[in-house]
């Protein structure tokens, strides 16, 4: 199985598709927030990636570029947002907000709500298939 660098053109175009495989398949994420994120330290192109996570259509939609309106904006380093978001590991991303290292601005309870929430089997299935995808 080829495996690409997280975040990359080729990361995004398979797990769009991993992504399709499940559609309507998930269970809807318990609380809806529109999250922009910017990633330092990215390992190639500019350095820094925009991105953004959206539940509020009922499943989670993960793309590059930034939403206008998000509930909430998150800065992390690509190592913490690799760990939280390949690894599926919410303590690096709670470490690393207690050490400073991931800025919020906006609404911080949508963020504390997404991480009390237990993953259904379907997304712990999908997690699974992005870190296959996923170099080391």
């Amino acid at each position: 199985m080829a495996k690409y660098p997280f975040l990359s053109e080729e990361w995004m175009d398979e797990a769009r598709k991993i992504r399709e495989e499940y559609r309507g398949k998930t269970t809807a994420p318990a609380h809806q927030v529109r999250m922009n994120q910017i990633i330092t330290e990215v390992p190639f192109g500019e350095g820094t990636i925009n991105a953004h996570m959206d539940t509020t259509g009922g499943e989670m939609e993960t793309e590059l570029g930034h939403l206008e309106n998000a509930d909430v904006t998150v800065t992390l380093d690509y190592a913490t947002a690799k760990a939280i978001f390949v690894d599926g590991n919410p303590q690096a991303g709670m470490q690393a907000f207690m050490a400073g290292k991931i800025k919020v601005q906006g609404d911080m309870t949508k963020l504390m709500a997404m991480q009390q929430t237990s993953p259904d089997p379907s997304a712990i299935e999908i997690q699974q298939r992005i870190k296959d995808i996923t170099e080391d």
